[in-house]
């Protein structure tokens, strides 16, 4: 079972997705995530065990580099995908209610701004961090956001915004929220925010990248 954690974690965290990947050049021709976490759930390994012990910490560790400006977006990327492909094995025992997450996490894209890379990016390390993630896409209005805490009531919501002129929309999105959920915590992120803008406008947390946001996230953890 240990080496099975393991060849899964370091699919993950170099970004190994299949047996056809032939991305790392060191791992071609090598069965990837995919493979092995249907392996090791035929041979009785835990779908809890998958996730946090091999899914979790790797994704732990290329957080951790991207940091460390040791990796780069494209690199998570294929890490976030190595992790999805793993992860669309295991979902069917997290509605089942066998593996529990750590909560819920609704993600968007604020109104008026069409960007996702970010916010993708976000949406699978967090996912792969043990949240459950429900992603609204771009473009997001106020009135969605509330609508999917009528259905999640205590999720933590997070914020993306890639433009000045759309970063201003935040707030009037934790205003809608606020009037409704007022416990509501809310997460910022976007690349012209700094913590003091979003401490302006009532966020509770600010993510300058997706492991700031994981590490801001795991405090409200159940």
């Amino acid at each position: 079972m240990n080496q099975l954690i393991d060849q899964i974690s370091e699919c993950v965290e170099y970004g190994k997705v299949n047996l056809i990947s032939p991305y790392p050049p060191q791992m071609k021709g090598q069965p990837g995530a995919d493979e092995l976490t249907r392996q090791a759930l035929d041979e009785g390994v835990s779908p809890s065990d998958i996730l946090n012990l091999a899914l979790v910490p790797a994704m732990n560790r290329v957080g951790q580099k991207f940091t460390e400006n040791k990796v780069f977006v494209p690199q998570m990327l294929l890490s976030a995908k190595a992790m999805s492909s793993s992860m669309a094995h295991l979902k069917p025992f997290f509605q089942s209610g066998e593996v529990k997450r750590k909560g819920v996490v609704v993600m968007g894209t604020v109104m008026g701004d069409l960007h996702d890379i970010g916010k993708n990016l976000c949406c699978m390390m967090v996912e792969g961090a043990g949240w459950e993630v429900i992603d609204l896409g771009v473009d997001v209005k106020p009135e969605q956001f509330v609508a999917a805490l009528d259905t999640h009531p205590n999720a933590i919501i997070g914020l993306s915004a890639l433009l000045t002129t759309t970063m201003v929309n935040m707030g009037k999105i934790i205003t809608a929220v606020r009037a409704k959920y007022p416990e509501t915590k809310v997460a910022v992120g976007g690349a012209p925010l700094n913590n003091d803008f979003a401490q302006s406008i009532g966020a509770n947390g600010y993510g300058k990248d997706p492991q700031a946001l994981i590490t801001w996230l795991n405090q409200y953890a159940a």
